[in-house]
């Protein structure tokens, strides 16, 4: 039977829900106060504080977004938007023992346009019942997070995320967390986020632990970059290029210029036209301000930044065919395109023809597939854990059945296992029917045991003992695994 349950913060009492296995789960706790009127394009500010008990029983608003109910995307990955304008809140889970706990903080990822902390496939109760603290975020994502025309306060998602990490450290404790023990982990842009807070000095001192899945430090775009998106934005919307002009513009109008704006970048990639959004084809991602983000990430922690953090970070095995096979691209990429694309990324013709050998039965698709899995994921994370120290890495190589299995271990798969939440409705059409649960124990204990006490299972990568762990029915340490694939990046990527 389910009674509920009060717990104290620093802006008033709120109400969870306590379930016979003593778990404690509280939604929609307010972090900030909502990021309209006044508040809107400007950092967070603390909420007001309210009197009696606020009843934190359900999800609360999620961030302005459209998610596609339609088309081959539709319901790979779950997403959930819920209306409101105080969307700046979180969710928690806990176990009801008086003990404290690790704590693990969730980034949603969602190419930092979509996602919410209110999709269900995040519950948290399974961290909770294996004594981990699990709180899930909302912050500001696409224009209101991220756009951003030289003036004014850049990077809103950012500190959004920060303001959250501020309140955990001051009202954990009260959910029976330890404020000391704080990991933060994300996926995809997530986990860009999660290599982002690193290299702020912000954000220093909020967090012990960090863990960034299928996202790393090299994510991220120029001022002129910047501009020159916001510029094209403002244009399609036929306003003048400035945050105030582009906020008078009906939320409808706003996600079509978005989409229209992410379809011109995809159809004609140039690096005159949007600056780094032409290779990773993301238009709103986290800006180097030169003042809250002083560099690239991967330069940050290369310098030293966040040095005494321990780091987990890794991808999945064949990340890009997401985004190539439900639609039917893959099997149209012709050697011809092949060639083209992989030059553009700086690669020659002997490196692709690496890809090649490795792969002697693979379409020209599949071997694209797996150069842009590189480019943009695996080599990137092993660039951290080069320069960082203390870093482990994993693989995840589990591969979908979904669309006549040829979605293989693609982007966001290890989601579900990482929660050990194989039987969440959301995640059933990308896992299958029967997902296999022994791997969800290795991945989920690991991410505990690493929050727990920075040791996931196996040992810290460097440039001399190469170690990862794979991820699979079986899994196993590898030592620089495809180490001539990832050599042809060295001086490129």
């Amino acid at each position: 039977m389910e009674t509920l349950h009060t717990v104290t913060t620093q802006y008033g009492d709120v109400s969870g829900i306590r379930t016979e296995k003593g778990i404690l789960t509280f939604k929609g706790i307010p972090y900030a106060a909502p990021p309209i009127g006044t508040n809107r394009f400007q950092p967070p500010k603390p909420p007001t504080p309210w009197t009696g008990i606020k009843k934190a029983t359900e999800y609360g608003p999620t961030p302005p977004q459209i998610t596609p109910k339609e088309g081959p995307f539709a319901g790979l990955l779950p997403n959930v938007v819920i209306p409101g304008d105080d969307y700046l809140n979180l969710n928690i889970w806990t176990l009801d023992t008086v003990e404290k706990k690790p704590v693990m903080v969730f980034i949603y990822g969602g190419a930092f346009t979509l996602g919410s902390g209110a999709v269900p496939g995040y519950d948290g109760s399974n961290f909770a019942r294996d004594g981990v603290v699990l709180v899930t975020i909302n912050y500001r994502i696409g224009i209101e997070g991220f756009l951003w025309f030289g003036d004014g306060v850049p990077n809103l998602g950012i500190l959004d995320q920060i303001a959250a990490l501020k309140w955990v450290r001051d009202n954990i404790a009260n959910f029976g967390g330890d404020p000391e023990n704080v990991t933060i982990f994300g996926e995809s842009a997530g986990g860009m986020s999660v290599c982002t807070l690193l290299a702020i000095k912000e954000a220093q001192g909020l967090f012990r632990r960090a863990i960034a899945e299928s996202g790393a430090g090299h994510s991220v775009i120029s001022p002129l970059s910047a501009r020159l998106i916001g510029t094209r934005l403002a244009e399609i919307l036929g306003v003048a290029p400035t945050r105030e002009a582009i906020g008078e513009v009906s939320l409808e109008k706003i996600f079509a210029a978005q989409g229209q704006l992410g379809s011109e970048i995809m159809a004609k990639p140039s690096v005159e036209l949007w600056g780094e959004a032409a290779f990773n084809l993301m238009p709103f991602e986290p800006v180097i301000d030169g003042n809250l983000l002083t560099a690239s990430p991967i330069e940050c922690i290369a310098n030293g930044a966040s040095k005494e953090v321990d780091i987990l970070i890794g991808t999945n095995s064949q990340e890009f065919r997401l985004f190539l096979v439900p639609d039917g691209i893959l099997p149209k990429i012709t050697d011809h395109a092949l060639n083209i694309a992989a030059a553009a990324y700086g690669l020659s013709a002997e490196a692709i023809q690496t890809y090649r050998t490795n792969r002697s039965d693979s379409s020209p698709g599949d071997v694209l597939s797996a150069i842009i899995t590189d480019w943009f994921y695996r080599i990137p994370a092993l660039r951290v854990a080069e320069k960082h120290g203390n870093t482990h890495v994993y693989e995840f190589s589990w591969g979908s059945p979904a669309c006549d299995h040829l979605l293989g271990a693609c982007h966001g798969i290890e989601l579900a296992f990482v929660f050990d939440n194989l039987t969440n409705p959301g995640f059933s059409n990308m896992l299958g029917n029967h997902p296999p649960q022994q791997l969800a124990d290795a991945v989920h204990k690991a991410w505990v045991n690493f929050a727990t006490n920075g040791k996931p299972g196996w040992d810290t990568y460097d440039t001399n003992n190469r170690v990862s762990m794979r991820f699979d029915v079986v899994s196993q340490i590898t030592v620089d695994d495809r180490a001539d694939e990832r050599s042809v990046w060295d001086g490129i990527r």
